[in-house]
């Protein structure tokens, strides 16, 4: 009985003494992302929220000023995955480069055409100037589209001018330095707030595009075929998260663009079902 009583407490005792299991380790890896904007928000939220690391990802976001500069990024070898838009990936793959999409985010445009203060019509825009991202971007492809829709050719009537980021473009706009600039939210928001006006409605067009997205390459599907399958599960949770949970989108929102709750709360509609969705 002594003996049954003295293995009893000895058992537990070497269970306690045993090392726990070592945590699975992560994978690490660089992302891409390539505006400061709502477009973004699968990459934020699966990083703020934890999602990334659910999928044994250790992920670290780097910013490129443009979807150009970040296709560059990705064909050179300087990153592996990134989010990108449409127009520059297909151009980069149609030149011989091996990117490609993965999973897709965005396939609509949320993008309108904004004057500087004091101009608020079309026609007021010719010999003017536009700000976009980069050439070749998402920015770019969709100024001409606004411009040629209302009468104009890019290049002859208007000049586009390469100015950056989201922030920036709004800026360039403000202080007057370009006549008018290609902004999406939030940043129209705070732009319709310091006197600037819609000239050209993209998002109001109906047209089906292949925004933002995650984007690799075919050689890094082929070496690492685990790590883009637990991207690409990361990448559809974090949609769902941001369509289903509203706080979790303002929340990587308000981080990632330094905007105040209020004006990040404008930009996520209210959670539906998928059921719902179109």
């Amino acid at each position: 009985m002594r003996l049954r009583t003295i293995a009893l407490l000895i058992i537990p005792a070497i269970f306690a003494l045993a090392p726990s299991p070592a945590p699975a380790q992560l994978t690490r890896v660089n992302v891409g992302y390539s505006a400061i904007s709502a477009d973004q928000l699968p990459a934020w939220v699966a990083k703020d929220s934890g999602i990334f690391e659910k999928n044994g990802l250790d992920v670290q976001l780097i910013f490129f000023t443009g979807g150009s500069t970040a296709i560059l990024a990705l064909v050179s070898g300087d990153v592996p995955i990134t989010q990108v838009a449409g127009p520059g990936l297909v151009s980069s793959a149609l030149a011989g480069s091996e990117s490609v999409f993965v999973a897709a985010g965005i396939t609509s445009l949320n993008y309108v055409l904004m004057g500087k203060p004091g101009l608020t019509k079309p026609e007021q825009l010719k010999g003017g100037s536009v700000a976009i991202s980069r050439f070749g971007s998402a920015t770019d492809s969709i100024a001409r589209f606004a411009l040629k829709a209302i009468g104009l050719t890019p290049g002859k009537d208007v000049t586009l001018v390469q100015v950056g980021s989201g922030p920036a473009r709004l800026d360039a706009a403000l202080t007057g330095k370009v006549s008018a600039a290609v902004i999406n939210p939030p940043s129209n928001y705070i732009a319709e707030k310091r006197g600037l006006t819609v000239v050209v409605d993209v998002a109001k067009m109906g047209l089906v595009f292949q925004h933002t997205g995650a984007a690799t390459t075919r050689k890094f599907i082929k070496e690492h075929p685990d790590t883009v399958r637990k991207y690409v599960k990361a990448h559809v949770e974090a949609v769902h998260r941001t369509w289903t949970d509203k706080e979790a989108g303002v929340r990587a929102l308000a981080k990632y663009m330094g905007r105040g709750v209020d004006r990040a709360e404008k930009t996520i509609p209210e959670p539906e079902r998928a059921a719902d969705r179109p």
